[in-house]
């Protein structure tokens, strides 16, 4: 499955609408229509916004795999422990992944709100 197909398969499970994700993207609605007509995959300047606005990892767009770990402690409440299995899972990285990840939250800090 590639990027838009997933795409619009998670934007169905939401019921967003083409023109919604456009308004909530700032994305041009034909941009969305032509990755659907075209069968071509949004940029990475893109993913990170759809992301974010879909509520998504962007694991979850790139692959279509979730993460029970991070939906378990979202849902904990408990944020001190959601730290210390945070750092606990990040010192089992190997160091490429270590780096990814710095990556990940430093385009998330540069992200609005």
């Amino acid at each position: 499955m590639t990027i838009s197909e997933r795409l619009f398969e998670i934007m169905n499970e939401k019921k967003i609408s083409v023109p919604e994700l456009g308004r909530m993207t700032g994305i041009s609605r034909q941009t969305i229509y032509d990755w659907k007509k075209k069968n071509t995959n949004p940029g990475a300047d893109k993913i990170m916004i759809i992301c974010e606005v879909l509520h998504i990892t962007p694991e979850e767009l790139l692959t279509g795999k979730t993460d029970a770990v991070l939906d378990h402690i979202d849902d904990s409440g408990n944020d001190e422990a959601a730290e210390i299995q945070f750092v606990r899972e990040y010192q089992e990285l190997s160091e490429s992944k270590k780096k990814r990840l710095r990556a990940y939250m430093n385009m998330l800090q540069n992200t609005k709100e």
